[in-house]
This record gives C-alpha cells, structure tokens and sequence, in this order.
C-alpha cells in the first residue's frame, strides 16, 4: 500500500504537491468515497478519481443487484451482519453504489468505477429511482397533493418526481403507494411519507433510471452490459437537458 498523492503523481496524472492539493481541496475519490485528508494509503486494486479522472488501471465491473431484507449496504459491518459484498465472488473491491435501509428491498448497483458511481448519485444529474411503497392506513387526496409539491426533510424541500397511488386494501387498512425520487438523501422516502403521517410498512426500490429486476430474485444479480452503462450515462445527460 502506498499513500493516495504518490499513487496520483506514480500514475503521471499530475505531481505529487499538486495531488495534495486535489486532495486537499476535495477533488479525490476513492472506490467511490470523497478524501479530503492526506495519509489516506491504496493499493493497486482501488478506484481512484481525480477531478472527475478515472487513474486507476484496474478493469471496470458493474452488476444490478436484486437486495434481500436485513442485508447491509456496505462492504463490511461491525456487527457481523450480511452484507451486500457477501454475495458476490468477484475478485475486484466492489461496493454499492448509495445504499437502501437494512429492511429496504430492490436494486441497488455494485460496481469499482468511481466515475460510474458520482454519475449516478449525484442530484444534478437526475437519474430517477422508483420505489413502491406500503403505507399503513390510506393515504388521502391532499396528502398526495403535499408531497408532490414538495415537503421539508432535515430542512431542505423535497419534491418527488412522482407521487401515484396505486392500490387500497380497507380490510387491512393498508395502500401502495409508488414514489419517483432523484436525489436519494438517506431514509428519503420514509422521511416523505412521515411528514404527511404515514408509517412505511415495506419499501422496495424498483428501479434505477431504465434498468429494472426483471429477470432476478431477491439474491440474485446480473452484470450490465457496457452498452446499458453508456446507455445510463446517456440518459444522465439527456434528463440535465430536461
């Protein structure tokens, strides 16, 4: 292992002072995560983006992964529970790309390119995720109209792309509820329907911009195709011209 800024400089991206000051200035990221500290030491298998350059040499890997209940978003955890990594054999140091809660389901992105990982997660590049939501109680007219026109989580206003509700069970006093986000913040859509005073009973994401489940079980995951993860980046400049 050897220190980020000498990795930077041995790649022949920039010298060694001037990778300090990308670092310093929190222009770095590693296997996905924002470095803003010197010290920081990798290894020829990470991911390392330098002011939106990719200077690792490693091949690029990109999976759909269809997440269980009660799995962690992270490459290890702490408390010895299963996490996302668990299922997979590959031999690059993947991670997810964002995260659903513990007791959220649905697709979630794992992946080893940074670049990859920015482009989808970052708001301005309105990638949507749709997830489908079962509410305890019905929720009414004029709490749909709220949330559509936006509700304030951790004091920012949030506005959905799509609110639309989907099916109403009165014997269990339950509805579905199917909600259209782009930017992700963490607990978001839980957050959304509390503000209005709906409990989430079950929340399962369904998709991510134009890439769905279809074809997996919960467990499952499937590679995406180069031509989809172009398509993807395509489809990130198309929804900024919107």
């Amino acid at each position: 292992m050897i220190r980020l800024q000498k990795a930077i400089a041995d790649s022949g991206f920039c010298s060694r002072r001037k990778a300090e000051e990308y670092i310093i200035n929190k222009k770095v990221f590693v296997n996905g995560s924002l470095i803003s500290e010197l010290g920081v030491k990798v290894d020829e298998n990470d991911e390392i983006i330098v002011d939106g350059n990719s200077i690792s040499k490693q091949d690029k890997e990109y999976y759909v992964f269809y997440k269980p209940r009660s799995v962690i978003c992270s490459t290890n955890d702490d408390k010895g529970r299963k996490t996302v990594i668990d299922f997979f054999e590959s031999n690059k140091r993947l991670y997810p790309v964002g995260r659903l809660d513990y007791d959220t389901t649905g697709i979630i992105f794992l992946t080893n390119d940074g670049e990859f990982t920015n482009m989808i997660l970052h708001p301005k590049n309105k990638i949507p995720k749709v997830y489908i939501a079962k509410l305890e109680g019905i929720i009414d007219g004029y709490s749909i109209k709220k949330i559509k026109n936006g509700v304030i989580i951790d004091k920012v206003k949030v506005i959905p792309d799509r609110v639309k509700l989907k099916s109403i069970d009165k014997k269990n006093n339950t509805c579905i509820v199917e909600i259209t986000i782009h930017d992700g913040k963490n607990h978001e859509v839980k957050k959304i329907f509390e503000s209005v005073g709906c409990n989430v009973i079950k929340l399962k994401r369904e998709s991510i911009g134009f890439i769905d489940l279809t074809g997996l079980k919960s467990g499952e995951y499937r590679r995406l195709t180069i031509k989809e993860v172009k398509q993807l980046y395509a489809y990130s400049n198309d929804t900024k011209r919107k």
